[in-house]
């Protein structure tokens, strides 16, 4: 027996990746697959990993080492797919040499995401298999699995995880890693070279793959049949088989370990076996729907809820029609999410709003600019949409339309999938303004590097991208650096670019507060003699201050110095 340890889901995963002698790994930071590359680090002396510029770029560099000869891992959360997946969908074509694993990070409940979206989905057009795990032991014995899968048929392997399985913590037995030899490279313009001449026959070779593993799905040790009471039969994968076990542990279960393409013959005996079927599927009914059109009739989506995470409580009480008797959750205050005290993000907000400016926003810690006092961001879609949309907006109504609005948008944000929106804007001869709103990390998910930082994934000093050199490079005329402490200097700037005759940037640069090792002013105080009450303090929103008494108070085990509520006091009231 070997090592045992108590693992995250994105760790066992990282874990598999060194087991199974991968050599390259490539991921675009997102909530739930971050923490993968942040483990995968300790393997640096096997395993070269970076953080890409984005999911796209991050999946080319997984291609291009499986090209190569070697094992490969791309990571990212569930919307990061759709930004990979032209590479992605053709790579499912020219097929591997060396192993090629996706991992695709769900998000049922949508606890730090956009939207909803079923991976699986997107895996079966694309036409690439999946598999998926139910615990961190499989976590790391799946990505394994799905590397002798990928070089097997001659595929890229999306790894489905959810977030729930991602951030949750198991028992799992470590092994040694494997040495693969590289594979060598042979020039294969029929394999490789996807014109439409090579990619037609790629297409067949496709079509008849996805057969193949589903005819060999039955003998696959990540799907098995577990026999019990016969008059219910689940078929089930992932997190939920969990849930199944605990609800209704008599019940006959086909756990699924490949959930695309999904092993028909196998599904069918077990279905002829039981009684009554169910089919347990977090949000959509990727499963059901096609054992339902083979004619089998199974129940599922009927009883069951496409939105959000299941649980034990909800099948026993959906399937079972058992009540459960639940204590009821202590009442506590309502925290809506909030930007941190002293974060650069607020005070480029505040003035917004004081100027009655409205704000194209993206996805980052600064889309908490949408929520009240601030209440500045008016849109948010998508990586790096805050640009365009503005654009589209000019477009649509005319330069005066956009007269005060701004896209706002973050440093990490802004490479990701920022910087085509802002050359489509000088080429398109645009007039609006763009706040880049650099505060020198990837705060949105937990302080990671990216090309403006100056340091790689593993800490080693790295290529730092000079933003003001780029959008100079890009075209732009007026570009201007602010310190969002300063709130005359950000007023100033915003007031003069909104007026300007040609597009703008404005750079808000000032680092992240939660960045470790920031050194901080001291906490600054309130003079309750001189307060008069009058709330100017508060419409910034720092969780800092509050209001008791009829006065303002400032918690100086929050308050990290800034300083901008104190430009903000017409009556002198704050200070050291």
């Amino acid at each position: 027996m070997g090592e045992k340890k108590i693992m995250l889901g994105n760790a066992a995963i990282a874990r598999g990746c060194y087991e199974a002698g991968v050599k390259v790994s490539a991921a675009y930071p997102g909530t739930p697959s971050t923490e993968i590359s942040e483990n995968m680090v300790q393997y640096k002396g096997d395993i070269y990993s970076e953080w890409s510029p984005n999911e796209k770029v991050a999946t080319e560099v997984a291609i291009g080492a499986s090209f190569a000869g070697v094992r490969s891992i791309v990571s990212m959360k569930h919307v990061g797919v759709n930004v990979a997946s032209d590479p992605l969908f053709t790579a499912a074509y020219t097929g591997v040499n060396g192993g090629m694993v996706l991992v695709a990070a769900d998000d049922p409940g949508m606890y730090s995401s956009q939207n909803e979206q079923d991976s699986r989905l997107v895996a079966r057009t694309a036409m690439i298999p999946v598999v998926e795990p139910s615990d961190s032991q499989e976590a790391k014995d799946f990505t394994k699995y799905a590397f002798e899968l990928s070089e097997k048929y001659d595929t890229p392997v999306m790894l489905r995880t959810t977030t729930r399985l991602s951030h949750s913590q198991g028992v799992v037995e470590l092994c040694d890693r494997q040495e693969i030899p590289d594979k060598p490279y042979e020039r294969n313009i029929k394999k490789y070279v996807m014109m439409p001449g090579n990619a037609i026959p790629r297409h067949v070779f496709v079509e008849q793959r996805l057969k193949d593993m589903a005819a060999d799905g039955a003998d696959m040790p990540i799907n098995r049949v577990e026999m019990r009471d016969k008059s219910v039969g689940v078929i089930t994968s992932g997190i939920p088989y969990q849930y199944v076990r605990e609800a209704m542990p008599n019940a006959s279960v086909l756990k699924l370990g490949m959930v695309n393409p999904l092993p028909r013959k196998m599904i069918e005996d077990f279905c002829a076996q039981v009684d009554k079927v169910y089919v347990i599927e977090e949000l959509e009914p990727h499963i059901e729907t096609q054992v339902r059109s083979w004619g089998i009739d199974a129940v599922g989506k009927e009883l069951l809820t496409v939105q959000g995470e299941y649980s034990a409580n909800m099948l026993r009480e959906k399937l079972l029609g058992e009540k459960v008797e639940t204590v009821e959750a202590a009442q506590v205050p309502a925290r809506p999410p909030i930007l941190c005290p002293g974060c650069p993000h607020r005070s480029v907000f505040s003035v917004l709003s004081e100027l009655k400016i409205h704000a194209a926003g993206d996805i980052g810690c600064y889309t908490l600019g949408a929520v009240a006092p601030l209440s500045v961001i008016d849109t948010t879609v998508c990586m790096g949409s805050s640009i365009s949309t503005l654009h589209g907006m000019e477009k649509a109504k005319g330069k005066d339309y956009i007269k005060n609005w701004v896209a706002v948008i973050g440093d990490s944000t802004f490479l990701h999938t920022g910087v085509n929106s802002l050359m489509n804007m000088v080429y398109n001869q645009s007039t609006g303004t763009v706040i880049i709103l650099d505060n020198s990390t990837t705060g949105m998910t937990g302080h990671q590097q990216n090309p403006t930082t100056g340091k790689n994934l593993r800490g080693e000093p790295a290529g730092k991208v000079d933003l003001e050199a780029l959008c100079r490079a890009l075209g732009f005329n007026r570009v201007r650096v602010v310190d969002p402490y300063d709130l005359a200097a950000v007023e100033t700037a915003v007031t003069e670019e909104l007026a300007a005759k040609e597009p703008s940037i404005i750079i808000s640069r000032r680092p992240c507060v939660m960045i470790k090792g920031t050194v901080h002013k001291p906490a600054i105080a309130i003079n309750q003699d001189a307060c008069k009450g009058c709330k100017a303090c508060m419409q910034i929103g720092c969780p800092a201050i509050s209001f008791k008494d009829k006065k303002a108070h400032i918690d100086p085990t929050l308050c990290i110095g800034c300083e901008v509520c104190k430009q903000m006091c017409r009556f002198d009231a704050i200070g050291m």
